[in-house]
């Protein structure tokens, strides 16, 4: 048995409604039931989002439109000095410069704002807009930012500014008193798509204040639009596909010379170039300084300028990675020393020194560690204060949790799955009570175990290239339009084995009635250790095609394997019993000794381990149900393995069953052996063993043991005297049968064990034991 890593759920799909797409756009029931699972369920819908020439919405159709867009062309018209006020992360970044482009290009005077994440936090500040009113600053325009600058935005008031808003964040109770706020999520919005990230709205307005759409434009909207982790559907959807084909073909010098700095072939580009290349390195400029320099690197028209700050921007990445690094292990640390995953189902930590700009990511990894909803947090115990980001699982909703806490948290915003937050140091621990008493409402157990939600069960044999092609026609892939994952149900291994440097990653060939499919695993080389070869096994995660040579085939990326029944690890002439721990799952592993003396003669480190089964009345006790058994060294009798397992079947079992000595290649004497071995005394007389033993088994090619064992069983069973060496036979004796011998018996019943358990093939021992432990299946069963 192999455990898979989260709950596999593979979605239910009408099978008629499979049909019907399948016949009327002519497509495999593969991309039928995926187009069905994300919400495509008619014939119409389907067509339009595989085939569709999408149209973009009208962007006066966003509230307060018409207002931004004549504020801002009367602001060109009188060259008043404009201010974009952006944030630092991604999509951030990409909004400020579709905007600087869009005005510049218009004949602006403007420029651009992004506050320290260090020195000012997230958001629109007072300082930051009484120093742009003193410099002359007459409009301001925010970026994927403003929906909670309440205050700032009295502020700009008061100062004679003119506030335009767009943003895509959460609204709260109150809304900003601005001249305009472009934002689809408003109340009263009546916009036909409300799931645009923060570049998705300066988008917006970019095409409204040019009158046309600026499709130049898509390839930094893209930016942001992957980055933010955005609804792929409707709009996002088309700002990706335009703006992936605008990015293989850019002539923008800093694209260019990140993807140089990244080794990104530009023809190559999809949603995982941005999602992991890109947005790391724009990001990681925020993270850990000033965010300008993104910018700049995408304004720059300097191919020398540009190369610098790719450099840079990649060296600060790399820093990035380490940091985060170091917290992650801190944090965890934290939590496993002060913080009991049974009691708390929120994690809300913090430290001083943390890096205010990275804590996201580690709070990302943490919820992938422990899977509890996370806040991880940057102490300033000069200032008293805490600066936050938090990051959910399904069912808690961040943003609607946080705003019960509004008293104690003076500036926090975002989305269900992502916030962040500041408040008082003195307020942390009552956050963390609340949020917990929260979860405790609306969370239950299986709340707390990730879930991989599963598109199709496919069989091997209807994996094909044709189908895999087909598949490209649902990308690009994100948010509400996840890479296709796939569940492959107990099928036959074929070939599994490690591979990379560090042998770090699984590579596994299966086969289903006939139909074979490659299988690669990244950093899951551990596993291999833990399936044995002739277990059936279940495979979830996503279907490609691996072109190598110019050859094509299907191949399965692994995300997660199980195997449903119990698995045998055949470890029979290993004399390295030591090097078993380091394969056997520590947890819930039992060594199981048979013989007293073998205690002395394992490891050490092991012996302290083993429990010593001596007879059936302990091998009834021993308690084997769900466990991984080590069978140490081989049993008196294969009784006493039934009653091990009988009633408690296990997960593993790895055979070991050491023996010193082996009686099997010995010569095990027939009857025809006794009988000339008789007939031999009856017709020589007496014998002296001691000097014609030797020249007995010669002359018959035995061993001088199988002389002394038959004289052994004659003695016991009467047939002869002994006396001095001098074998006689005892011509009164009674009429036996040879199985009357103790010491046939034990010779008989040994060999047997032996040829059953230690010398038989894997599949007989496979199948011995798969009778035993159905048979305990079924008495367990019985007496639930």
């Amino acid at each position: 048995m192999l455990k898979s890593k989260t709950r596999w759920i593979v979605r239910k799909s009408d099978q008629q409604l499979i049909k019907t797409l399948e016949n009327e756009l002519k497509i495999t029931p593969l991309v039928a039931s995926m187009l069905i699972n994300r919400g495509m369920d008619t014939v119409d819908s389907a067509r339009y989002f595989l085939f569709g020439k999408e149209q973009f919405h009208d962007p006066f159709l966003l509230k307060g439109m018409d207002i931004a867009v004549n504020r801002i062309h009367k602001a060109i018209e009188n060259q008043e000095p404009i201010l974009i006020f952006g944030d630092y992360d991604a999509d951030g970044v990409s909004s400020t410069t579709v905007l600087m482009v869009t005005l510049r290009e218009l004949g602006a005077n403007v420029q651009f704002y992004i506050p320290n994440r260090f020195t000012e936090g997230y958001g629109p500040n007072e300082p930051a807009f009484r120093r742009a009113a003193e410099s002359g600053i007459k409009l301001i325009i925010t970026v994927d930012t403003g929906i909670s600058a309440v205050n700032e935005a009295a502020i700009a008031r008061e100062l004679g500014l003119d506030l335009i808003i767009t943003d895509h964040h959460e609204p709260g109770p109150v809304l900003p008193e601005a001249l305009a706020i472009i934002h689809p999520k408003l109340p009263d919005s009546s916009y036909p798509f409300r799931e645009l990230a923060g570049v998705g709205v300066a988008f917006k307005l970019a095409h409204a204040l040019y009158g046309e759409l600026p499709e130049h434009l898509l390839e930094i909207a893209v930016i942001g639009t992957i980055a933010d982790l955005v609804s792929l559907k409707d709009e996002n959807r088309l700002i990706v596909k335009k703006g992936l084909e605008k990015l293989k073909v850019t002539s923008n010098k800093g694209l260019k010379a990140i993807f140089k700095v990244a080794s990104v072939d530009p023809q190559n580009i999809n949603e995982e170039t941005i999602g992991f290349t890109l947005a790391p390195r724009i990001n990681a400029v925020g993270r850990l300084g000033d965010a300008d320099m993104a910018v700049e690197l995408l304004l720059t028209d300097d191919h020398f300028e540009a190369e610098a700050l790719a450099q840079e921007m990649d060296e600060l990445n790399k820093t990035r990675q380490s940091i985060v690094n170091s917290i992650t292990q801190e944090a965890i640390e934290e939590v496993e020393k002060n913080y009991s995953i049974d009691s708390n189902s929120v994690l809300v930590i913090g430290k001083e020194g943390w890096n205010a700009g990275v804590i996201g990511i580690v709070a990302s990894r943490l919820v992938e560690r422990f899977y509890r909803p996370t806040i991880v947090l940057s102490f300033d115990k000069e200032k008293g204060l805490a600066k936050g980001s938090a990051r959910s699982i399904t069912g808690f909703d961040l943003f609607k949790n946080l705003s019960t806490c509004r008293d104690i948290l003076p500036h926090f915003g975002g989305h269900p799955m992502a916030a962040g937050m500041t408040l008082e140091l003195d307020n942390v621990s009552e956050l963390r009570h609340r949020l917990n008493n929260l979860a405790n409402e609306q969370l239950t157990d299986d709340d707390f175990v990730p879930v991989t939600l599963l598109d199709h069960q496919i069989n091997i044999e209807k994996i094909n290239l044709a189908s895999l092609d087909e598949l490209h026609l649902l990308a690009p892939f994100g948010m509400d339009n996840p890479k296709p994952k796939v569940l492959i149900q107990d099928v036959q291994i074929s070939t599994i084995r490690k591979i990379g440097s560090e042998q770090n990653h699984l590579k596994i060939m299966v086969n289903e009635n006939g139909a074979n499919l490659d299988g690669i695993g990244f950093g899951l080389g551990q596993l291999v250790d833990q399936i044995s070869p002739a277990s059936k096994i279940s495979l979830i995660g996503e279907l490609a095609i691996n072109e190598w040579n110019n050859i094509r085939k299907p191949q399965i990326f692994i995300q997660d394997v199980a195997v449903e029944s119990w698995q045998l690890f055949d470890h029979r002439g290993d004399k390295r019993i030591h090097s078993l721990s380091q394969s056997i799952p520590k947890e819930n592993r039992k060594y199981v000794i048979f013989n007293r003396d073998q205690l002395t003669k394992i490891d050490p480190a092991l012996s302290s381990e083993a429990i010593l089964i001596q007879d059936e009345a302990e091998a009834k006790a021993f308690d084997s149900h769900q466990a991984n058994v080590v069978l140490v060294d081989l049993p008196p009798s294969k009784d006493i393995l039934c009653h091990l397992f009988n009633g408690k079947p296990p997960a593993r079992i790895y055979a070991y069953f050491y023996k010193e000595s082996s009686d099997f290649f010995s010569t095990i004497p027939t009857r025809d052996h006794f009988k000339w071995f008789y007939a031999l005394l009856l017709k020589k007389g007496p014998i002296d063993l001691g000097r014609y033993g030797d020249e007995i088994a010669k002359h018959r090619g035995w061993s001088t043991e199988t002389v002394t064992f038959m004289t052994k069983v004659f003695s016991e069973l009467d047939f002869v005297t002994i006396n001095n060496g001098f074998i006689t036979l005892n011509k009164q004796s009674q009429k036996r049968d040879l199985t009357d011998s103790i010491t046939y018996q034990t010779k008989h019943a040994q060999y047997a064990l032996e040829r059953d358990l230690l010398f038989s093939s894997f599949q007989q021992l496979k199948s011995w034991f798969d009778q035993v432990i159905e048979e305990s299946v079924t008495i367990e069963e019985a007496v639930k």
